[in-house]
């Protein structure tokens, strides 16, 4: 059975090209029969979708603005998420709050990545937070998604100091190099576990 890993995104899409070449240099097909199926974005001009178009990866772009509701476009994520028929859904840098139904549909089945310690600053802007705050250490943790926001089980975290000095730009990129070492770990062990 073919296990499809559908991928959603907002933006460049760093993670989701980590993910895809984690899946070709480590055989994803050939050891556990997955590949990414789908990478769909909720902004047409999202730069990972063209990334996903020249390695050949089928892409969709739903503009969030033009549903009525919230329900409404989570209504059409899922159909087409769906015609994939996916064993994981993961956001990768997808800037939309999910809602309760949606993340029911995918239960058990659906991961983000944070650029925090959780359950340290949940949300946005985690990296000003945390240099703010005054913390010593910032980090990322992939989690499973549940209703209520970055908040379920925790499935790996990598840890970056933080510096004298830091910006939150430049936190936010030293994180992003850990991000793109533990986010394609977790989706292969996840997939080990379902073989």
């Amino acid at each position: 059975m073919n296990k499809n890993i559908v991928i959603l995104i907002s933006g460049g899409g760093s993670n989701m090209a980590t993910i895809v070449q984690a899946a070709e240099k480590g055989r994803w097909r050939e050891r556990f029969g997955a590949q990414v199926a789908a990478v769909i974005s909720n902004k047409a001009d999202a730069g990972g979708l063209a990334w996903a178009r020249e390695h050949h990866i089928p892409t969709a772009a739903f503009d969030h603005k033009a549903y009525a509701s919230r329900e409404a476009f989570d209504a059409a994520l899922m159909a087409e998420i769906d015609r994939h028929q996916p064993a994981l859904v993961v956001l990768a840098g997808f800037m939309r709050i999910l809602t309760p139904g949606f993340v029911q549909h995918y239960e058990g089945r659906l991961v983000n990545i944070h650029p925090s310690l959780l359950p340290a600053f949940p949300g946005l802007h985690t990296h000003q937070r945390a240099i703010d705050a005054g913390c010593r250490f910032g980090g990322c943790t992939v989690h499973r998604v549940t209703a209520e926001l970055d908040h379920g089980e925790y499935l790996d975290q990598a840890v970056v100091p933080i510096l004298p000095g830091d910006t939150a730009q430049s936190l936010a990129a030293r994180v992003l190099t850990q991000e793109h070492l533990i986010y394609p770990r977790v989706v292969e062990r996840l997939l080990a576990a379902m073989a």
